[in-house]
């Protein structure tokens, strides 16, 4: 069992940046690939990536490559992911996903986050 609670989501202007973090909670953390699934409003989830507990960040979609990056501090079971160069189209509910095996689609995964919401004004 992975519990996932996510913070830093807010409201930002184009251009701008944010931070999201998901604190990960529970046993044998090592063997979880935990990352980022975002829904807009209307629209199907996306999958933004993953980061395996030793392993590079893997799964940017185009839509935030170069943008968008994830990463992982062993230390405090923390997963990041940083946002720049926002548009409003990356307005969603950002939420943390965790699971055993690499799936590059966001309903791979076994464990979910509450979510947290990103809205970017233009």
């Amino acid at each position: 069992q992975v519990h996932l609670v996510e913070s830093g989501g807010g409201l930002v202007q184009a251009g701008g940046s944010l931070r999201l973090s998901c604190v990960a909670s529970g046993r044998a953390l090592s063997t979880y690939f935990i990352g980022w699934i975002r829904q807009a409003p209307g629209k199907e989830r996306e999958f933004l990536g993953v980061k395996g507990w030793s392993g590079p960040g893997i799964g940017y979609p185009d839509s935030v490559l170069g943008r968008f990056t994830i990463s992982r501090d062993k230390d405090t079971n923390t997963v990041y992911l940083e946002m720049n160069s926002l548009k409003p189209e990356d307005t969603a509910v950002y939420s943390c996903v965790a699971g055993l095996s690499f799936v590059r689609a966001p309903d791979g995964y076994g464990f979910f986050g509450q979510g947290t919401q990103v809205t970017v004004s233009s």
